[in-house]
């Protein structure tokens, strides 16, 4: 028999927010009804399998989106489709996304590439060789770097490991790196096709590299520079487009919505694919009940992961007092999985026995409305009110900030034309904040004069 702490803590887990599902997991509720037929399989998949050549594609959405889960179900179905596939995820392969810089990103590449394909990395192993010196002078302080010990696959994880970890080094390594760039490119791409000719795929083309996580990066903006968002993906876009293999890199939403956002179109394959919210209200504020339906199902398939079908328990009566209790939950989330996992994590840790009640989930969107109010500064407030009445954004730095920290959020649907409406709108969090709501009330009294 399973104790009611056993119980919570299960259903606590799996609500994991930082955990992306695998592919066909049971507990992964398809939700593109809502997302505007959204797709990754179609919209990025077909970009790769239909192609005679080489792609590169860019692939976002709002961070906590549910992108990882979807690139992972992507990876799935192009194995089911013959292709080797090489994923990878920003932060959990040395790249610091505080502080990234195009170098860092091919040196993971790099290394990814290199721990999951078999092959000769004699050329590899020589260009570390020619910079030996120099890269053990950066890294030897730092990471205990042993300099009797270079071969082609240790120094990579000791200089990822260094870039992530020594802002110090980083920029030493950098600039001992940048100007070999061609040469890497060069000899990585001969492991490549080395590399696959060994694999029942045989050729590059069938090869695809998956860079997840990079859509973390902050944006920095610099007076009369570019952004360092521009700076990687479009001013670094060649560098980036030079591996020999399909290539998807995610990117910060607030890029796809800046003034660069074509040129990015124009540079990659096409249109950005982003991946919007689900849709738990319309434009019109009204209940969305099919978007709502899948929010619900979302909460349903992780409660019964983790207490068993055959518990027999209901999701509204054992698990949740009422149903406007789930309904609150899923509404306040806005539609956004990661904030959706956050508050029903805060939701069970307030509970001491089910079913979890009105207030416990009342005090988990209060902290999350915290949250988002701490991160709008007093000039952004009249934006939002802007936004929140038009279900519109301007092309402008103010504006990209606010969609990059989740403050606005996109979404989209099919209208009866089979066209694509994009519309934005603030997260329902910051609704009930009193500084939005003054906001609201000044341009409303400026819209009826």
């Amino acid at each position: 028999m399973v104790t009611q702490f056993e119980l919570l803590k299960n259903i606590y887990n799996t609500f994991d927010p930082f955990e992306p599902l695998r592919a066909g997991h049971p507990m992964y509720v398809n939700c593109s009804e809502v997302r505007g037929e959204e797709n990754i399989l179609v919209d990025v998949g077909r970009q790769i399998t239909y192609a005679d050549r080489i792609t590169h594609q860019l692939y976002t959405g709002h961070r906590g989106a549910g992108k990882s889960t979807e690139l992972l179900r992507l990876q799935a179905d192009l194995k089911a489709q013959g292709y080797q596939v090489v994923y990878f995820a920003a932060e959990e392969s040395d790249i610091d996304p505080e502080d990234a810089q195009y170098t860092d990103i091919l040196l993971a590449c790099t290394r990814n590439l290199l721990k999951d394909l078999r092959g000769d990395q004699t050329r590899i192993q020589n260009w570390l060789q020619s910079r030996k010196t120099e890269l053990v002078d950066a890294m030897q302080s730092e990471v205990g770097f042993d300099s009797a010990n270079v071969n082609a696959e240790v120094p990579f994880a000791k200089l990822t490991t260094t870039l992530k970890v020594s802002p110090t080094a980083r920029g030493q390594i950098r600039k001992i790196v940048e100007p070999h760039t061609p040469s890497l490119i060069e000899a990585l791409n001969d492991f490549i096709i080395e590399a696959m000719a060994k694999t029942p795929q045989g050729t590059t083309d069938k090869l695809v590299l998956i860079v997840d996580s990079l859509d973390r990066i902050p944006p920095i903006l610099r007076e009369k520079e570019p952004s360092n968002h521009e700076q990687i993906f479009i001013h670094r876009s060649e560098q980036l487009k030079m591996l020999g293999c399909h290539v998807i890199y995610t990117v910060p939403i607030s890029l796809v919505y800046s003034d660069r956002g074509t040129d990015a179109m124009d540079i990659y394959d096409g249109d950005i694919q982003v991946l919007p919210m689900v849709m738990v209200r319309d434009q019109a504020g009204e209940i969305c009940e099919v978007g709502l339906a899948a929010m619900r199902q979302l909460v349903h398939e992780r409660v019964f992961q983790a207490a068993g079908v055959e518990s027999g328990m209901a999701l509204v009566g054992d698990i949740f007092d009422e149903q406007e209790t789930l309904d609150q939950l899923c509404l306040m989330s806005g539609g956004h999985m990661r904030n959706l996992m956050l508050m029903a994590q805060e939701a069970i840790k307030q509970t001491d026995t089910l079913p979890m009640t009105k207030k416990q989930v009342r005090l988990a969107i209060t902290k999350a409305r915290n949250t988002y109010r701490n991160a709008v500064y007093d000039a952004q407030w009249p934006i939002l009110a802007r936004v929140f009445k038009t279900k519109e954004i301007l092309n402008d730095e103010a504006h990209r900030e606010l969609l990059f920290n989740r403050c606005i959020l996109e979404y989209r649907y099919i209208d009866d034309e089979d066209e694509i409406i994009c519309w934005r709108d603030i997260h329902p969090l910051l609704r009930g904040v009193k500084e939005f709501k003054a906001a609201l009330a000044r341009f409303e009294a400026e819209e009826a004069k």
